[in-house]
């Protein structure tokens, strides 16, 4: 049951942005101060990545664990007892699915994908950075692991054309 009137729920929905995030920006700031150089938001891209570290084509994308359905099946029940259930188990069901499009647009375009959950980003940022730093340190070194990184990822729902 939501304990907010629907004026203070429109308040607070309203706030939300898609650009310049607490958990986008707390790992755009631990990259530039590593010196990484990196596009925000390129629309050039599919999907737009939060970040986009084009020397290394490297797409980041920061997810928020509601809109983009950590723990789906968990959320997806909690939803189905909340209010107006139907719009927001279509919405974030769609985000799943436009996330997968996306992401299997821009390997079909040669970029490696990075996926961060926000609350990973907030709590363990180091962690983070140390991820997309053995991506770029794969490809500095030319091993060829894209294929096998992804073996059990990628979708034959979107195939390449």
């Amino acid at each position: 049951m939501d304990t907010l009137t629907p004026e203070q729920r429109h308040k607070n929905m309203s706030a939300i942005r898609s650009k310049n995030t607490s958990i986008e920006v707390a790992l755009c700031k631990a990259l530039w101060h590593r010196g990484y150089r990196y596009r925000k938001n390129d629309p050039l891209l599919p999907g737009k990545p939060d970040i986009a570290i084009t020397k290394y084509r490297i797409a980041i994308f920061c997810d928020s664990e509601f809109f983009h359905g950590k723990d789906w099946d968990n959320l997806k029940l909690r939803l189905e007892n909340g209010n107006n259930s139907t719009y927001w188990i279509k919405k974030i069901t769609r985000n799943i699915q436009r996330d997968k499009e996306n992401e299997q647009a821009l390997r079909c375009q040669e970029w490696t994908v990075l996926r961060f959950w926000g609350g990973d980003i907030l709590k363990h940022t180091e962690d983070c950075v140390k991820e997309i730093e053995e991506v770029i340190f794969e490809q500095l070194v030319g091993e060829d692991q894209t294929e096998e990184y992804y073996k059990d990822f990628i979708d034959k729902e979107f195939p390449c054309d």
